[in-house]
C-alpha cells in the first residue's frame, strides 16, 4: 500500500513478485529431469504390429453406457475443488465393475473398463473450467496455472468474465470440440511416430528438455535472473520429490496468495483494521469455521497415533 518493496532481497525484478512461469518450470520440468537422472531410467519399447485401432460394432455396443456413466460421473467430479480426473477414473472404474454382468474380466482389457474411465477422464477436464471461469477457484493444479495464465493478461476469472472477455470464453469452448476432433485425426494415424519418440535415449531427452525450459523462461522476459529463479525453483522441486511433498499446493498458494491479500487489505480497511469482520460476519463466519475444521481434522489421526504410543509405553514400563 506504501509502494515499498518487500521481499525483494536485493533484486529488482523481484520487485513484481515471483515469476509464475518461472517456477512452474522448475518445480514440474526440472525437479522431473533430476529425479529421472538420478534413478537412471531404462525404457524398453515392447515390439509388436499395431492394428485394429478402430472399435468394432460389438465394441460400440458394449461402451455405449459405460461412455454416458463415465461422461457424467467426471463432469460432477471435475466441478468439485480436488476432484479431477485421476479420481473420476478410478470412480468410473468402480462403477463399471459393480454394474457390469461378468466384473471378473475386469483387468484383462475388456472395452467397458477402459471406455468408461477414459470418458470419465476426458469429462472432467471440462468440467474443472466451470469453477475457474466462474468463480476464480482453481479445482486442480492445472487449473491453477490457467488461473495464473489469465491473471498475468490482466483476465480476472469469476462472474463477469463472460461480459468482460466473451472472445476467450466462446473460444475456450470451442478449443474443447476442435481438441476432441484433432485428438482422433492425430493421434490414430501418427501412433507409430509416438512410439519412435519413446525410443530416444533419456541421455538425448534430458538435454532437450532443460533447453526448452532454459529458452522458455528467457523469451518470457528477456531476463537472465529468472533463469536463476527457476533452476533454485527446480532444487526445491527435487527436494520435494525426495522427501515426498506435492508440488502442486505450492504452486496454488503463490497464484492465490497475492489475491488473498488483497482481499485481507479491503476487508481490514472496511473494518477499520479490525479483524473482528471475519467472526461478526455470518458467512465469513461459517467460511471461517470450515477453514479451521479442515486444518485442524487432518492433525486428529496423529495425536491419536501419539497419544496410542504414549499409552502402549506406559504400559510396558
Amino acid at each position: 500500500m506504501t509502494a515499498t518493496p518487500r521481499f525483494t532481497f536485493g533484486f529488482y525484478f523481484l520487485s513484481d513478485g515471483v515469476g509464475l512461469v518461472p517456477v512452474v518450470m522448475g518445480l514440474f520440468g526440472i525437479s522431473e529431469v533430476l529425479i529421472n537422472v538420478e534413478a537412471g531410467i531404462k525404457r524398453d519399447v515392447f515390439k509388436t504390429r499395431i492394428k485394429g485401432l478402430l472399435p468394432t460394432l460389438k465394441d460400440w455396443k458394449d461402451s455405449t453406457w459405460p461412455i454416458i456413466r463415465g461422461s457424467v460421473i467426471g463432469f460432477f467430479l471435475g466441478v468439485l475443488p480436488g476432484g479431477g480426473a485421476v479420481i473420476s477414473s478410478f470412480v468410473s472404474y468402480a462403477v463399471e465393475k459393480k454394474v457390469s454382468r461378468y466384473p471378473e474380466k475386469f483387468g484383462t482389457g475388456v472395452i467397458e473398463g477402459l471406455a468408461g474411465p477414459e470418458s470419465a477422464n476426458n469429462a472432467a477436464t471440462g468440467g474443472a473450467f466451470i469453477p475457474l471461469f466462474t468463480l476464480g477457484i482453481p479445482s486442480n493444479a492445472v487449473m491453477a496455472m490457467l488461473l495464473g495464465a489469465l491473471i498475468i493478461y490482466g483476465m480476472q476469472p469469476g462472474p463477469m468474465l463472460i461480459k468482460q472477455h466473451p472472445d476467450l470464453f466462446w473460444g475456450a469452448v470451442t478449443s474443447m470440440y476442435i481438441g476432441n476432433i484433432m485428438l482422433l485425426v492425430l493421434n490414430l494415424p501418427l501412433i507409430g511416430l509416438w512410439v519412435k519418440i519413446l525410443k530416444i535415449p533419456y541421455p538425448v531427452l534430458f538435454p532437450l528438455i532443460l533447453l526448452f525450459c532454459l529458452i522458455g523462461v528467457y523469451s518470457l522476459n528477456n531476463n537472465t535472473a529468472e533463469i536463476g529463479l527457476m533452476l533454485v525453483f527446480g532444487a526445491v522441486g527435487y527436494l520435494m520429490k525426495k522427501f515426498n511433498y506435492e508440488a502442486a499446493p505450492l504452486f496454488l498458494a503463490l497464484v492465490l496468495g497475492p489475491m488473498m491479500e488483497n482481499a485481507l487489505r479491503q476487508s481490514l480497511i472496511m473494518s477499520n483494521g479490525s479483524p473482528g469482520i471475519f467472526f461478526t460476519r455470518p458467512i465469513a463466519l461459517v467460511i471461517m469455521v470450515v477453514v479451521l475444521a479442515l486444518l485442524i481434522l487432518p492433525l486428529l489421526p496423529w495425536v491419536r497415533q501419539k497419544r496410542e504410543v504414549v499409552g502402549e509405553m506406559g504400559e510396558d514400563e
